[in-house]
């Protein structure tokens, strides 16, 4: 079985920084026109999910509630130590979640 998570956004380029530049995930390739939709796949090389934003001229209809996570766990601590780096390279500034859960193990 493979997974696939696809996600209609209004900037491929500002997704392709934040997945690729800032977490490290691999560009795995790029469509353009295919039925007026534009796109990226973002994931593992070698793994069996992706994840698929697409760009059309019709805007997204996103509803998000804060509870919507994506969440990715890094297998080393070290590996987690460099992306917080970047983020705070970066000007992000942490945030505490709803579900105290993330906090104390995320």
């Amino acid at each position: 079985m493979h997974l696939r998570v696809a996600r209609h956004t209004t900037n491929i380029e500002n997704i392709k920084r934040f997945y690729v530049e800032f977490l490290g995930l691999d560009d795995l390739g790029e469509f353009q026109g295919h039925d007026g939709y534009d796109g990226v796949f973002i994931g593992l090389s070698g793994k069996e999910w992706y994840l698929e934003f697409t760009i059309s001229d019709h805007a997204p209809e996103h509803k998000p509630d804060i509870d919507d996570l994506l969440v990715l766990y890094t297998k080393e601590q070290n590996e987690f130590s460099a992306i917080n780096a970047r983020a705070i390279q970066m000007g992000h500034k942490t945030q505490n979640a709803r579900n105290p859960y993330w906090d104390l193990k995320g």
